[in-house]
C-alpha cells in the first residue's frame, strides 16, 4: 500500500529540524563572513617583503614602514610592528613578534569556533531527531493499536530527515573548517618568516636620517675633529 507523506507538515511539525534550520542558517553566515574575510586578507607576502628591504636597504623605514602598512596579509601588520620596535634587544623585540602574531592570530581565527562547533554539532541534533521521530512512530502505534504504515510514516520520515539535515549541515562545514585552519597555520608562518628576515636587514642596514651623535659612531670621527689633532701634532713637532 502506498503511503503520502506530507514532508513540508513532518518538517514544520518537528521541533529538532527546525532547530537544524536554524544551525544551518548561522553555519552558512559564518561560512560567508569567513570566505569573504580570507579573501580580503589574500596579498602579495613575498613581493610586500622584497620591497620593504629594498627601502630598508637604501635607509628609508618610513617607505618601509608605508609598504607593510598597505599589505593586508599578516605579515604587513607584524613587519610594521617590528620596524616601530627597532631598537629594542633580542628578547624584547622576540616578544613583540610573537604578541603581533599573537594578534594577527585572534583576527584569522574570529568566528572560526563556532564553525567548528557547528560541524561538531550538527549529527548530534540529527540523530536526536532519529531518536524523537522513532518515539513519535511508536507512541502513535500504542495510542492507536495498529502497525499500519499510515500511522508510523510521519515518524519515521521525520527520523529519516533530521540525520540527513545533520550530515548535510555538518560535512561542509567541517570541510571548510579544516581548510581555513590550515590556512590560517600557512599565512601566519609565512608572516613570522618574512618578518624575521626583514628584523635581520633591520640590523645590518643604517638609517637614512642619522644625527650628529650617531654620525660620529657610524663614519667615524667629523673632519673638523681630524684636522684638529693634525694641527696639534704640527705644533708639537714644530716646537721641538
Amino acid at each position: 500500500m502506498n503511503v503520502d507523506i506530507n514532508w513540508l507538515g513532518v518538517i514544520t511539525s518537528s521541533p529538532i529540524f527546525l532547530v537544524l534550520i536554524g544551525m544551518s542558517v548561522v553555519t552558512l553566515a559564518v561560512a560567508i563572513e569567513r570566505v569573504y574575510y580570507f579573501s580580503r586578507r589574500k596579498d602579495r607576502a613575498d613581493e610586500t617583503l622584497d620591497r620593504a628591504v629594498r627601502e630598508i636597504r637604501r635607509g628609508d623605514r618610513d617607505e618601509a614602514r608605508r609598504i607593510c602598512r598597505s599589505c593586508k596579509h599578516p605579515v604587513g601588520a607584524v613587519a610594521c610592528s617590528i620596524i616601530d620596535s627597532e631598537g629594542l634587544d633580542g628578547e624584547k623585540a622576540e616578544e613583540q613578534l610573537q604578541i603581533s602574531l599573537s594578534q594577527q592570530s585572534l583576527l584569522l581565527e574570529n568566528n572560526l569556533g563556532l564553525l567548528g562547533t557547528m560541524a561538531a554539532v550538527a549529527p548530534l541534533i540529527g540523530l536526536l531527531g532519529t531518536v524523537w521521530g522513532i518515539m513519535r512512530a511508536f507512541r502513535d502505534m500504542s495510542a492507536i493499536g495498529s502497525a499500519a504504515p499510515s500511522i508510523v510514516a510521519a515518524g519515521v520520515a521525520e527520523a529519516l530527515t533530521t540525520t540527513a539535515a545533520g550530515l548535510i549541515i555538518a560535512v561542509p562545514a567541517l570541510m571548510l573548517y579544516n581548510h581555513l585552519t590550515r590556512k590560517i597555520h600557512v599565512m601566519l608562518t609565512v608572516a613570522e618568516n618574512n618578518t624575521r628576515s626583514l628584523r635581520l636587514e633591520l640590523e645590518k642596514a643604517p638609517s637614512k636620517k642619522v644625527g650628529a651623535d650617531n654620525r660620529d659612531k657610524i663614519y667615524g670621527e667629523p673632519d673638523s675633529a681630524v684636522i684638529g689633532r693634525i694641527a696639534e701634532e704640527l705644533e708639537t713637532v714644530t716646537a721641538e
